[in-house]
C-alpha cells in the first residue's frame, strides 16, 4: 500500500449517513434535528436485514416474578431454557444447572433444575454469568438483559434520576437463556469499545459516523459482542439513551461499564455513584462466557474521593467487588482463558507512575496462573504492552525481573481525541489521540486458549496499522515552536522533503499502532535489502523516553495545525536514521511491520533530497 496522508479516512464508507438522513423528518428522531444526530436518531432503521445476528438474535428480559418474597433476606429463582423466548418460565422449561449467579457479592452455582439462592440485601445488582452454548436476551437496542437491581426506596434526589424505587424484594428473579452456536463455538470475535464519550448531540452523530457505522457492516462479532469499557457520555447523562440507541446497530450484544465521566456526580456518597449508569444501561461490574473464555468486566473507577460536589476519582475497586472478582475467579475453570476488562487500566506506560489500580497486587494474586489478558480504556491512546515489559515507573508496584505478569492491551478510544481537527468528508473528525493513533475499536479474536488482538481505524477495513514520516531537524524546530499550540499551528510545509544538510540526523518513523514488544518493522530503501528500525522504547527497564527526536511527525504535522493530541512520546515508534550519502531526487521507503503474531503489514513512503 503506498502511504498517502494517514488521517484523511482512506477507504469509502461502509454505511452511507444518506440511507438515515431522509427518514429523520418521519417522527422518529428523539432529540435536536441535526444533520449530525440524524442519523443517529434512526439507527434502528438502518440495521442489518438478513445478517447472522438478526436471524438469530434473541430478544427478551429478565423474568420478575411480583411478589413480595416471604424472605425478605433471600434472593431465589432459576436459570432456564426459554424455549418459546417469551422471557417467562413455562411448566416444561428446564432449567439449567451448574450456571453461576451473584448477587455482586457472593457467588453460587445453580442446582440440578437449575435454581438458586442468594443473600439479598439494599442496593444490590444480582446477574446471572452468561454460559457458554447459551445468550442471555438482548432488548431492542441489542443491550444484554442478564441482571436485576435491588434498592427497595430508589436512588436519592439525583440531577439524571438515578434507579427509581424496586419496593420489596419478588417472589423471583428467573433469567431466561437459550441455546446458541455462537456462543459455544471455540473461535470469538470479541469487540472492545472504549470511550465513545459524546458530550453533546452533535458528538453521538460522530459516533455513529465512525465507529458504530463500522461495526453494523461487521458480522465477525455475534457470539461475543460488544464491551464497551467506559466513559460511554461525557458528564451530560441525559445522552445516555441516544447514545445507547446506537448500539441498535450493532451485529451483537452490547454491554457497558462505567468511566469517570459516567457519574453521578451529585451523589451524596459512593453508594450511589453510578446509579443512572445502572439505570440505563446495567451492573457496573458483572462477567460472562464464551467459547473458552470467561470475561471479567470490572467498575475500577472509585468516586468521592472529596465529598461532593468535587471531580476527583481514584482508580480502585471496593471490598465488596474484590471479594466478587476473588469468588468468580475460583468458579472458572482453569482451562479458560480470562479477560479483564476495566475503564482505567490496571497498570499503562503513557502515565506510567500515576495510572494504576490501587489493588493491582491483590487483582494479580487472584489471576496467578491462568492466561490471561487484559483491556481498559480512559486514556485515549492505544498500548499493547506484553508479558514481561517493564519500563522505570513501575519499580514501585513491579519486580524489574518479572515485568508485566500477562497483556495489557489500552484501547484507542472510538471518540480519540475528543472528536478534535478536522471534521472529514465522512461525517467525523481527525481526533488523532496522544500517542498518533485515530480513533477505532479493538477485537479480540479468541480461539480456544490464544487471543489476537487487532485494530480497525473507524472508516477503514482494519488493513490501515501504520503512518510513515519523517523526523527532520527542520520538523523539529517547528515542533518545539509549536509544542504549545495545538490546533494554532501553521501548516508544516513539505513534510515530505529532506534537505540535503539534513540527511545525516533525519529519521524515517512509523508509528505501528499496535506495535509491541515482539514486532519488528523493516525498511527497504529504493529496492535495496531490508534494514531494521530500531524501538524509540524498548519497554526494557529504561525511563519514558518524551520529546522531539521521539515523536510522531506525521501524526503532530496533522495536529499541530487542525487539533488532536501532541505526540511525543509512545511506546510503539521505531525510526530508521537516512544515511547523508542519499542522491538528490525522489526515493521510496517501502516499510514492513510484523507485529507480536507474525502479521506483516507493508506501506510505502516517497520522499524528496533537495
Amino acid at each position: 500500500m503506498t502511504s498517502t496522508p494517514p488521517y484523511t479516512g482512506r477507504a469509502v464508507r461502509l454505511v452511507a449517513l444518506s440511507l438515515a438522513l431522509p427518514l429523520a423528518a418521519g417522527g422518529l428522531a428523539i432529540g435536536a434535528n441535526t444533520p449530525a444526530y440524524a442519523a443517529a436518531s434512526v439507527a434502528k432503521t438502518v440495521a442489518h436485514d438478513g445478517s447472522l445476528w438478526d436471524r438469530t438474535a434473541y430478544r427478551g428480559g429478565v423474568q420478575v416474578v411480583p411478589g413480595p418474597d416471604e424472605d425478605q433476606g433471600t434472593l431465589d429463582g432459576s436459570v432456564f431454557v426459554d424455549t418459546d423466548r417469551d422471557s417467562v418460565q413455562d411448566p416444561n422449561e428446564r432449567g439449567v444447572a451448574g450456571v453461576t449467579v451473584s448477587n455482586g457479592r457472593d457467588v453460587t452455582t445453580t442446582d440440578k433444575d437449575g435454581h438458586y439462592e442468594l443473600p439479598a440485601y439494599d442496593n444490590m445488582t444480582a446477574f446471572v454469568t452468561q454460559p457458554r452454548g447459551y445468550q442471555v436476551p438482548v432488548d431492542e437496542d441489542n443491550v444484554a438483559q442478564f441482571h436485576y437491581t435491588h434498592l427497595p426506596e430508589g436512588s436519592p434526589t439525583l440531577k439524571y434520576g438515578g434507579i427509581a424505587p424496586t419496593g420489596q424484594l419478588p417472589d423471583q428473579v428467573n433469567f431466561p437463556v437459550v441455546k446458541s452456536a455462537l456462543t459455544q463455538s471455540a473461535a470469538q470475535g470479541c469487540v472492545i469499545g472504549a470511550d465513545p464519550q459524546t458530550y453533546n448531540v452533535k458528538e453521538v452523530g460522530y459516533a455513529q459516523n465512525g465507529a458504530f457505522d463500522d461495526l453494523a457492516e461487521r458480522e465477525d462479532y455475534a457470539g461475543c459482542g460488544a464491551l464497551f469499557v467506559g466513559d460511554i457520555v461525557g458528564d451530560d447523562l441525559s445522552l445516555f439513551p441516544r447514545t445507547r440507541e446506537l448500539t441498535s446497530l450493532l451485529n451483537g450484544p452490547a454491554r457497558f461499564l462505567p468511566g469517570n465521566h459516567d457519574l453521578d456526580f451529585d451523589t451524596p456518597n459512593r453508594a450511589h455513584s453510578f446509579d443512572t449508569f445502572r439505570a440505563k444501561l446495567g451492573p457496573t461490574y458483572f462477567s460472562y462466557d464464551v467459547g473458552n473464555a470467561h470475561i471479567v468486566a470490572l467498575s475500577s473507577i472509585d468516586y468521592p474521593i472529596n465529598p461532593p460536589p468535587s471531580r476527583s476519582y481514584g482508580y480502585s475497586l471496593d471490598a465488596t467487588q474484590l471479594e466478587w472478582l476473588r469468588r468468580d475467579i475460583a468458579a472458572v475453570p482453569k482451562n479458560k482463558v480470562i479477560v479483564v476488562g476495566s475503564h482505567s487500566p490496571l497498570l499503562e506506560y503513557w502515565y506510567s507512575p500515576s495510572h494504576r489500580t490501587k489493588q493491582l497486587d491483590e487483582i494479580y494474586e487472584i489471576l496467578e496462573g491462568r492466561e490471561v489478558v487484559a483491556v481498559s480504556g480512559h486514556t485515549h491512546m492505544s498500548e499493547n504492552l506484553r508479558k514481561g515489559d517493564f519500563v522505570a515507573g513501575w519499580a514501585d508496584v513491579l519486580d524489574p525481573a518479572e515485568g508485566l505478569p500477562f497483556t495489557h492491551l489500552t484501547v484507542g478510544a472510538m471518540s480519540g481525541h475528543w472528536y478534535a481537527g478536522r471534521v472529514l468528508e465522512d461525517g467525523y473528525p481527525t481526533a488523532i489521540m496522544r500517542d498518533g493513533t485515530p480513533p477505532g475499536v479493538l477485537t479480540l479474536d479468541i480461539r480456544g486458549r490464544k487471543v489476537t488482538e487487532r485494530y480497525a481505524v473507524r472508516g477503514t477495513d482494519g488493513s490501515d496499522q501504520m503512518a510513515l514520516g519523517l523526523n527532520t531537524p527542520r520538523y523539529r524546530t517547528w515542533f518545539e515552536a509549536n509544542r504549545r499550540n495545538v490546533g494554532k499551528a501553521p501548516v508544516f510545509a513539505d513534510p515530505t522533503v529532506v534537505n540535503r544538510d539534513e540527511l545525516g540526523s533525519t529519521w524515517l518513523t512509523t508509528n505501528f499502532w499496535m506495535g509491541s514488544t515482539g514486532s519488528s518493522v523493516e525498511v527497504s530503501l529504493d529496492g535495496r535489502p531490508a534494514v531494521e528500525a530500531e524501538r524509540t522504547q524498548p519497554m526494557k527497564g529504561e525511563p519514558i523516553r518524551s520529546g522531539a527526536e521521539w515523536s510522531d511527525p506525521a501524526a503532530n504535522q496533522e495536529t499541530l495545525p487542525h487539533g488532536g493530541g501532541l505526540v511525543d512520546h509512545l511506546m510503539h515508534l521505531w525510526r530508521l536514521p537516512l544515511t547523508a550519502d542519499l542522491a538528490a531526487g525522489e526515493h521510496v521507503a517501502t516499510v514492513t511491520a510484523t507485529d507480536v503474531h507474525g502479521r506483516r503489514h507493508t506501506e510505502e513512503l516517497r520522499f524528496t533530497v533537495r
